[in-house]
């Protein structure tokens, strides 16, 4: 099957990264554990919530690799006890959240069983800059006469 890409049209310059961060969002939605929630909690403030359940504060990491948020969680099985059921299960997981630029992480708190990650996405200004359109001349590698590039050739054989 051939991929179709959403910036392959010649107008979009520079967006290569966005399709990588699509491709990295699409292998990370396989999982579904743990549940999680994202909210706005103010104008430029998020707020990630995982469902981490039975998980202490040693047995997870939250770091940021690449522009993604990863979340691991390893629990350790306590050798001492004996299950005569075990419906709850010690596994470990990994959760990835691909960021956009500029998002900053402010804190993470543990609080009942939910894991929360605060983010702020800083308001970017909208910035105009005028450039300056020179000749040909002014531009080093830019177009010469054939008069100015054999003088050129010239200069440089002596």
């Amino acid at each position: 099957m051939t991929r179709v890409s959403l910036f392959n049209s010649p107008l979009l310059l520079g967006f290569d990264h966005f399709e990588r961060a699509i491709d990295r969002v699409q292998k990370t939605q396989a999982d579904g554990y743990p549940p999680y929630n994202i909210e706005q909690t103010s104008a430029d403030g998020l707020r990630i919530t995982l469902a981490v359940a039975g998980f202490s504060m040693d047995e997870l990491t939250v770091q940021t690799e690449d522009n993604q948020l990863v979340v691991r969680g390893k629990q350790v099985d306590d050798e001492d006890r004996v299950y005569l059921h075990r419906g709850i299960a010690a596994r470990q997981f990994q959760r990835t959240f691909v960021l956009a630029e500029g998002i900053l992480i402010e804190g993470a708190f543990l609080d009942n069983g939910l894991l929360h990650i605060d983010l702020r996405r800083p308001l970017v200004e909208a910035k105009v800059q005028t450039i300056q359109i020179k000749g040909a001349d002014a531009k080093p590698g830019g177009r010469k006469s054939a008069a100015q590039a054999i003088d050129v050739e010239h200069e440089a054989a002596e």
